[in-house]
């Protein structure tokens, strides 16, 4: 794995047949620049490319993730939200991986070498090649548990760390459950 530039892209693209549009330079663009540990389903980035001014149809926007994802340039990620977020795949020699709170939705990405050097040994005795690693391990967070998951907690209840963690114009109405 590499970072990828738009040439380096447009290269792959090529060889398989495809072009390098407007459209998939701009969305590598954003993964490019969006912070480390950040995710983006297929909304959250047609909503940015939105706020950009871009004029992307949202069913371009999955269709140029996906191909991006089969092409091992972004990691696809199956979260608790029931649809999935994407992110750069880059090529940092540490390979992370998830834990994630089926409450809440919060994500806290480790890293572990010995994951990705297993599933290496695995890809080589098969003959595959990789192209990405990931471990998911579906939680409930410490707070959720002292709220008395799952009998205690609203379904639409969301820990003080991921509230904190929002910007301000997406934080919701907060509400303590009833004793």
């Amino acid at each position: 794995m590499f970072s990828y530039t738009a040439d380096s892209l447009k290269s792959e693209l090529n060889s398989k047949g495809w072009r390098l549009t407007p459209q998939r330079e701009t969305i590598l663009q954003v993964f490019q620049t969006l912070a480390r540990g950040n995710h983006l389903s297929a909304e959250e980035l047609h909503d940015i490319l939105g706020q950009r001014g871009e004029p992307i149809s949202l069913s371009t926007v999955y269709r140029t993730v996906k191909l991006m994802a089969r092409m091992g340039i972004l990691r696809e990620l199956e979260l608790a939200e029931g649809h999935k977020h994407y992110e750069l795949n880059s090529a940092s020699p540490h390979h992370h991986h998830h834990l994630v709170c089926v409450q809440c939705n919060r994500t806290i990405e480790f890293e572990n070498d010995s994951i990705w050097k297993q599933g290496l040994k695995q890809v080589d005795r098969a003959g595959f090649q990789m192209i990405d690693c990931q471990l998911t391990i579906y939680t409930i967070c410490p707070e959720a548990l002292r709220m008395g998951w799952p009998a205690s907690v609203p379904s639409r209840w969301m820990c003080s760390r991921s509230i904190a963690s929002m910007e301000p114009t997406e934080k919701p109405e907060i509400s303590s459950p009833q004793p």
